[in-house]
C-alpha cells in the first residue's frame, strides 16, 4: 500500500469517526414534536389564595403562561401551544368539538407533529376524549389532561400532569392506543374513562376494566390496549361536518312518567339515550312516551344510570320488539356521543346496534 492509498484511508477513517461521534451527539437531543391545545379548565384556572380548591375562576390562564410554568417541557419535547377555546368545561360545545377534531386531524397529518396534547376541564373531559377517539384519523399519540385543582393552589396537580401528558404523548409506545386521558401517573382509555368523585385527584377511573398504564417516574408504562376499534379504524368523519344530530339523555328515577321524553321528542330530538334503572330498565309509565318518540323517527338506546357494567340486549326490555339499541358498557354520556355520530351515517336500528358492538 503506497503512501496515497494509506493518506486515504486514514482520512476516511477520520471522517467516519467524525460523523459517528456527531450522529451519536445528536441522537440525544432529537426530541418529539409535540402540539398543545388548550380549551381551557381548571388546569387554566385560579384562586384567591393558595388554598382555592373549591370556588375557583376556572379558564384564565392561557396556553403559553401552562406551558411557560412548566420549564422542564423543554427537556422532554418541542413544545408549541395554541389556545382552541378558553371555558370551563360544563359550557363545552358541539361546535368546539368539531373545530377540535378537525385541527387535530390537520395538525397530524403533518410530519413535523410527533403527538398533541389537549389541555380540558375535567366536567366533560372523558365525553371529548370519546369523541376524538371515534374522529381523529391518526394512530399518533393524542392526550387529554387536566388537573383537579387550579394553578395556583398548594399542591396543584396541573403543572406534573402537563409535563407527563407531554412525556406520554411524546412515546412510542403510546401510538395506536386511541386517545388517551392522563392525570395523576394514569393512563386511560377515552372511550372507558370517567369521572368518578367530585373533587379528588384520582377521580379519573375506567370502572371494572382498569387502566391502560401508569407512570412509574417520568416513564410511562403499558399493561393493556383497547380492544374496540378507535381512530382509523373508525367509520367517522367530521371533515365536513358543520353540526351533529341531536341527541339527548333522559334520567329514568321512581315515579318518572315520561314527560322527559316528550320534552325532548317535541324539542326535535333525532335521538334519546334512556339512563335507566338497574340493567337500563324502562319503567311502564314511560312506554306511552317512549312509543310516540319511536313513532316520530327518533332513535332510541337503553344505558344505564348506575355507572358501570354491561347492557343486555332483550334483558331489561324486548329490544327487538321497540327497536332499541343497548349501549354496551357505555355510560350515558358517552352513549350520546356514539348515537350523534352514528346517526350522521345512518338511522337503520340494526346498524347503529352493530357500531355499539363495535366501538
Amino acid at each position: 500500500m503506497n503512501r496515497k492509498m494509506i493518506l486515504c484511508f486514514v482520512v476516511m477513517c477520520l471522517l467516519a469517526f467524525s460523523l459517528q461521534i456527531a450522529f451519536a451527539a445528536e441522537a440525544p437531543n432529537k426530541l418529539p414534536n409535540i402540539k398543545i391545545l388548550a380549551t381551557g379548565g381548571t388546569i387554566a384556572g385560579a384562586g384567591v389564595t393558595s388554598t382555592t380548591t373549591v370556588g375557583y375562576t376556572a379558564a384564565v390562564t392561557p396556553v403559553g403562561k401552562l406551558i411557560s410554568n412548566v420549564p422542564e417541557l423543554a427537556k422532554v419535547a418541542n413544545v408549541s401551544g395554541e389556545q382552541v377555546s378558553q371555558i370551563a368545561s360544563e359550557s363545552m360545545t358541539m361546535e368546539i368539538w368539531l373545530q377540535l377534531a378537525k385541527r387535530v386531524n390537520q395538525l397530524l397529518a403533518q410530519d413535523d407533529v410527533d403527538g398533541i396534547v389537549i389541555t380540558h376541564g375535567t366536567d366533560t373531559l372523558e365525553e371529548t376524549a370519546y369523541f376524538l377517539d371515534l374522529v381523529v384519523k391518526s394512530e399518533k399519540p393524542v392526550v387529554l389532561v387536566g388537573s383537579m385543582r387550579p394553578g395556583t393552589a398548594m399542591s396543584a396537580d396541573g403543572p406534573l400532569n402537563l409535563y407527563r401528558a407531554v412525556i406520554l404523548a411524546g412515546t412510542k409506545e403510546a401510538a395506536g392506543k386511541g386517545v388517551m386521558v392522563m392525570l395523576n401517573d394514569t393512563i386511560n382509555a377515552g372511550r372507558e374513562v370517567t369521572k368518578t368523585i367530585t373533587d379528588r385527584v384520582d377521580t379519573f377511573q375506567a370502572p371494572i376494566i382498569g387502566a391502560l398504564g401508569v407512570f412509574t417516574g417520568d416513564q410511562p408504562v403499558f399493561y393493556r390496549k383497547s380492544l374496540r376499534k378507535n381512530t382509523t379504524e373508525t367509520e367517522f368523519d367530521v371533515t365536513n361536518l358543520k353540526s351533529l344530530p341531536r341527541v339527548d339523555i333522559v334520567y329514568h328515577y321512581a315515579g318518572n312518567a315520561g314527560t322527559m321524553i316528550d320534552a325532548a321528542t317535541n324539542a326535535g330530538a333525532k335521538g334519546i339515550v334512556h339512563a335507566g334503572t338497574g340493567d337500563g330498565s324502562i319503567g311502564k309509565q314511560e312506554y306511552p312516551a317512549i312509543e310516540n318518540a319511536l313513532k316520530n323517527g327518533v332513535v332510541v338506546v337503553r344505558s344505564a344510570r348506575v355507572g358501570s357494567g354491561i347492557i343486555a340486549r332483550n334483558g331489561e326490555a324486548d329490544d327487538d320488539k321497540y327497536g332499541f339499541i343497548a349501549s354496551d358498557n357505555l355510560n350515558p354520556q358517552k352513549a350520546r356521543i356514539l348515537l350523534m355520530l352514528a346517526l350522521t351515517k345512518t338511522t337503520d336500528v340494526k346498524e347503529i346496534q352493530r357500531m355499539f358492538w363495535e366501538y
